[in-house]
């Protein structure tokens, strides 16, 4: 991978996760076992850290990406500095007590429960008793209106997914919402965990914090006083207030589990067996000039150079100097998030131009290209052909341009373009046939390279999607006396201990983190 003039940076370790869009069925299973695990309690009734979302649709909550309204994530201002969306530290200040960027929970959804009560203390009569909802917040009866996924399965599309934030621009006349003519896809959402996190920055407190060790975004409970600007200031809007406490709570990337080196609850229960987990390897000196990247559609190129290889001698050693044990190095080497991520390059980050530098990154969904190759009165097996319905599929491309490249269709069509030779090739392969190796050499595949990546998206076994090396207990002493830091400085910034805008971070173990 790409590394400054000067060579490899500070090396860091980050655990981080790949989606396959193309295995969500959209069960939710990883929903209910993250809510029955993390939020299955009083305050949280309405978070979900994992919710499973149908694109195209508004989301939850409604319209967050919509960042004009919401204020998440860094911008660049006029000197090309980031600075966050929701101001600086002097409006953080005057909007202590009155922020008036935060969701209603109108934009979540009321959480409800019923009247079982009723069902066995009603009088006898000839009616059948019923539990009607009531809110969890009031005590009232209520009407359920609206929920985490309203839209599951484009059920609420017609009236609702017009509304996404991302159908915009003259393409999206084209999108309708007819049952001849619709398309949807299930996104799994979780903490992005990210490498630039606007909400650490945020937070007025210091209880937000990135642990030094695996790169996890946690809420020190401690610390928190309920300010809510974390909530603001996160693009996904994956920080919650837990309504009994007042203070923030979000996605932990199941760090118990992680750290004894097992994978999330999420990935554990995952039916379409989507989730890939890994460490990636990246020079953190330089993690503040890729998001400050001018163009927002370099912002992924810019995340990629990031990323160090874990098989370079000269990262290996400065990863040592780092003090990140070898059983993570070997833990790096294997994993599938760096092959998907930096050596394929099939999987794609969500929303690159909020410049949080997201980690949790997706493979795009491939629409039946054969069928699209037919309707064109194209020839099936001609990889010209086959490529060019790339760009007249079902979903289309600037709808997934939206989502994962900041806009830049060529990308999410390359890869789209590399999915599809590799599915082409591998038919032929497996029905006995020689396959066209041209049509991989066009996308940047060898056979061997084929198979590899077919193996890892089609047939992976448990020990291949998730590898996640176990947290080393005899570092959490050392790391308890160190000032712990968010990688993320201003360009030019002094090593002082300061993160990105200069907020204050707080000294975190693996043994401290609190969510």
């Amino acid at each position: 991978m790409p590394r400054g003039e000067a060579g490899v940076g500070r090396v860091m370790a980050q655990t981080a996760m790949v989606m396959n869009l193309d295995k969500c069925i959209g069960c939710h299973t990883c929903s209910v076992t993250c809510k029955q695990t993390w939020t299955n309690r009083t305050g949280v009734e309405y978070a979900w850290f994992n919710n499973v979302e149908t694109k195209p649709g508004i989301g939850y909550p409604r319209r967050y990406e919509d960042q004009e309204k919401w204020k998440g994530g860094w911008a660049l201002d006029r000197g090309g500095r980031l600075v966050l969306r929701s101001g600086g530290r002097v409006r953080r200040l005057l909007s202590l007590f009155s922020n008036p960027d935060l969701p209603a929970i109108e934009d979540y959804y009321e959480p409800v429960t019923y009247d079982y009560d009723n069902l066995v203390s009603a009088p006898t009569g000839p009616d059948l008793p019923v539990a009607r909802p009531r809110s969890v917040l009031t005590g009232r009866p209520t009407s359920i209106t609206w929920g985490a996924n309203w839209e599951d399965g484009l059920g609420g599309a017609p009236e609702h997914a017009g509304g996404d934030p991302n159908l915009s621009g003259e393409w999206a006349r084209r999108v309708r919402f007819e049952f001849e003519q619709t398309f949807l896809f299930h996104l799994p959402r979780l903490c992005e965990h990210c490498l630039n996190p606007a909400c650490v920055s945020a937070c007025p407190s210091g209880a937000m914090y990135k642990r030094v060790e695996d790169g996890i975004v946690l809420v020190d409970q401690d610390r928190c006083r309920g300010w809510r600007m974390c909530v603001t200031a996160c693009p996904y809007k994956k920080v919650y207030v837990n309504h009994a406490t007042g203070k923030a709570e979000k996605c932990t990337f199941c760090f118990p589990r992680v750290e004894a080196g097992q994978p999330t609850v999420c990935s554990e229960t995952c039916v379409g067996r989507l989730r890939y987990l890994g460490l990636l390897l990246y020079d953190a000196d330089r993690v503040g000039q890729a998001a400050a990247s001018p163009d927002e559609r370099d912002l992924l190129d810019a995340q990629r150079g990031v990323f160090l290889d874990p098989r370079d001698p000269e990262v290996i050693a400065a990863a040592r100097e780092s003090g990140i044990p070898e059983d993570w190095l070997e833990a790096a080497r294997r994993s599938p998030v760096y092959d998907l991520v930096a050596r394929y390059k099939v999987a794609l980050p969500l929303h690159p131009e909020y410049r949080t530098l997201p980690m949790v990154w997706y493979v795009p969904p491939l629409s039946p290209v054969l069928d699209a190759v037919t309707v064109a009165g194209g020839d099936q097996e001609d990889p010209d052909h086959v490529f060019a319905a790339v760009t007249r599929l079902r979903i289309p491309l600037e709808y997934l341009a939206s989502l994962f490249t900041a806009g830049d269709t060529d990308v999410v069509g390359g890869v789209l373009m590399k999915l599809t030779a590799l599915r082409s090739y591998m038919r032929a392969v497996t029905l006995g046939d020689e396959g066209d190796e041209a049509a991989l050499r066009a996308v940047g595949l060898t056979s061997l390279e084929a198979e590899d990546l077919h193996r890892l998206l089609a047939v992976a076994k448990y020990a291949d999607r998730y590898v996640v090396p176990a947290a080393h207990k005899e570092d959490a002493a050392a790391l308890s006396a160190l000032e712990s830091r968010c990688p993320v400085e201003s360009a030019g910034a002094p090593p002082d201990g300061k993160v990105a805008l200069g907020m204050p971070a707080p000294r975190r173990t693996s043994s401290e983190g609190r969510a």
